[in-house]
C-alpha cells in the first residue's frame, strides 16, 4: 500500500492529496483515505504524487545509435535498450511509427508477453512512402512500400495486413520541397483498404490543404501537427465528427532550431541521461549551432513550430482528441524519454494546463490504441504508474522529479538519474 501520497489519475481532475494506494496482483484494488489491509506492505511516500505512466503514439525504435542513423541500428539488442530507457523516463508505452524491419513483429510479441523488459511495444510495421524516382533511398527507411498506383497500393496493404501491424503510417508531404507525396488516388486506396482489412492508418502531414483532403479520404490520426496556416472550423467540424485523433509531436519541430541556441535544459542531467553517446557533445559543438542558425529553413522551421502550437490549442479547445507524440528516436537528436516531458512543457506554452497536457499524455494517448486497463489510475487499473518528488499540476517540469516507476505493481526503475 501507498500511504500519504496525491494522485494524479490521468483524467484532468484535481490532484488528490494524501491518499493510499492499495495495490494486489498488479492492479489498483482502491484509492482512498482511510485503507485498512493488515497484510499490506506499507511505502510511505509522504510529498510525493504519483500519475499514470505515458503513452507514446509516434515515437521510432532502432534508426538512432550513437550519433547515427542506419539499417543496421536496428537489433533486438539496441531495440531492448531503447525501451528500458523509455520506461525509465516514465513512458510505459511506444508506438513505432512506420519505420519499422521484420525484426519488430517478433520484439512487439516478447514485449507484450513480458519476455522483454521496458516500454510495451506497438507498431506500424512498415510505411508507405512515394516512389523514389531519381532521389537516394533515406537511410533506414529501407523496407518502405513505394506504390506508384492504387492497384500495387492495395496489393501491399494486403501483405501488411497479414502480420498485423497496430496502425499502418502514410507520409502525405513534400519535406519542404525535396519530394514528391504521395498522389491522392493511391493514399485513398491505402486507406480503403486499410479498412477494410481493419486497420486504422495515420498520417504524417504538414499542410492543411492536405488535411482537410485526408479527412475527406477517412484517415484516421494526424502524426503531426498541421504547420503551414491556422486551422479553419471545417477542420475542427469534421475531425470531431470522425473522431480522428490529433498528434502534434511538437517536440519534432523544436529539435529543428532549438539546437541553434543554448536551451535552459541542455546542461541538465535529466536531458543528458537521455542521449546516445557522442550526442551530447555533437549538438554542444559551436559549428553544429551555428550550420542551424545559418540554415535557410531556421526561420521556417521557428514559424511552423509557433503555428504547431495555435493550432493544438485551438484543435484542444475544439474537442478534438489530442494524444501524446513526439517522433523520438527518429533522429539522434530526438532524445528518448526526455521529448516525453519536453513535448508536455511544450503543450503547457500552447496553453493548456499541466493537468490537461499530463491527460493528453496518459489517458487519451491510451485511447488511441484502446487499452482499457491503462492511461488512469482508478481501482481495477494496471498499477502501471510514475513516482514524482514534486507535483507537475503544480509545474509541469516537476515531471523531471522522477523517483521510481511502477508497472503492472511493481517498482521497475529509480528513474533515469541517480539520486
Amino acid at each position: 500500500m501507498l500511504k500519504n501520497v496525491s494522485v494524479i489519475n490521468g483524467t484532468g481532475r484535481p490532484v488528490q492529496k494524501n491518499v493510499n494506494v492499495l495495490i494486489k496482483n498488479g492492479k489498483i484494488s482502491s484509492i482512498s483515505e482511510k485503507i485498512t489491509d493488515a497484510q499490506a506492505t506499507i511505502i510511505d511516500l509522504s510529498g510525493k504524487t504519483i500519475m499514470p505512466l505515458f503513452t507514446n503514439v509516434h515515437a521510432h525504435l532502432g534508426m538512432s545509435k550513437g550519433a547515427t542513423v542506419t539499417a543496421g541500428n536496428f537489433t533486438r539488442e539496441h531495440i531492448a535498450k531503447e525501451l528500458n530507457r523509455y520506461l525509465s523516463y516514465g513512458v510505459g508505452t511506444v508506438v513505432s511509427m512506420g519505420t519499422d524491419k521484420a525484426l519488430i513483429f517478433s520484439i512487439r510479441e516478447a514485449s507484450h508477453s513480458g519476455e522483454l523488459s521496458g516500454a510495451i511495444v506497438y507498431t506500424a510495421g512498415y510505411g508507405f512512402r512515394p516512389p523514389l524516382g531519381d532521389r537516394p533511398q533515406e537511410t533506414a527507411m529501407e523496407k518502405l512500400y513505394r506504390p506508384a498506383t492504387p492497384e500495387e497500393a492495395v496489393r501491399n496493404v494486403k501483405e501488411l495486413a497479414a502480420l498485423k501491424p497496430d496502425m499502418i503510417k502514410i507520409w502525405v508531404d513534400d519535406m519542404g520541397g525535396y519530394t514528391e507525396k504521395i498522389k491522392p488516388e493511391v493514399y485513398r486506396a491505402i486507406i480503403a483498404e486499410a479498412h477494410r482489412q481493419g486497420i486504422r492508418v495515420a498520417a504524417h502531414l504538414f499542410y492543411l490543404e492536405d488535411a482537410h483532403l485526408l479527412l475527406d479520404a477517412g484517415v484516421d490520426i494526424f502524426a503531426h501537427s498541421v504547420r503551414d496556416k491556422e486551422v479553419d472550423d471545417a477542420l475542427i467540424a469534421k475531425m470531431k465528427s470522425k473522431g480522428t485523433v490529433y498528434i502534434p509531436t511538437l517536440t519534432r519541430d523544436a529539435y529543428e532550431f532549438f539546437y541553434g541556441t543554448d536551451q535552459p535544459w541542455i546542461n541538465d542531467a535529466f536531458f543528458k541521461a537521455s542521449l546516445e553517446p557522442g550526442v551530447y557533445e555533437m549538438i554542444n559543438d559551436e559549428e553544429y549551432k551555428k550550420r542551424i542558425v545559418e540554415s535557410s529553413r531556421y526561420q521556417s522551421n521557428k514559424d511552423a513550430f509557433n503555428m504547431a502550437l495555435k493550432n493544438l490549442k485551438k484543435l484542444y479547445d475544439g474537442g478534438v482528441l489530442v494524444a501524446l507524440g513526439t517522433d523520438s528516436g527518429a533522429t539522434p537528436v530526438r532524445a528518448q524519454g526526455f521529448s516525453e516531458h519536453l513535448e508536455l512543457q511544450l503543450m503547457v506554452e500552447a496553453g493548456l494546463t499541466p493537468l490537461q497536457a499530463i491527460t493528453v499524455a496518459t489517458r487519451n494517448a491510451c485511447q488511441v490504441l484502446k487499452l482499457q486497463d491503462q492511461g488512469t489510475l482508478a481501482p481495477g487499473k494496471s498499477a502501471d504508474f510514475v513516482v514524482l518528488n514534486a507535483d507537475p499540476a503544480e509545474n509541469i517540469k516537476n515531471s523531471w522529479s522522477i523517483a521510481a516507476v511502477w508497472k503492472r505493481g511493481v517498482k521497475v526503475s529509480d528513474g533515469p538519474v541517480a539520486k
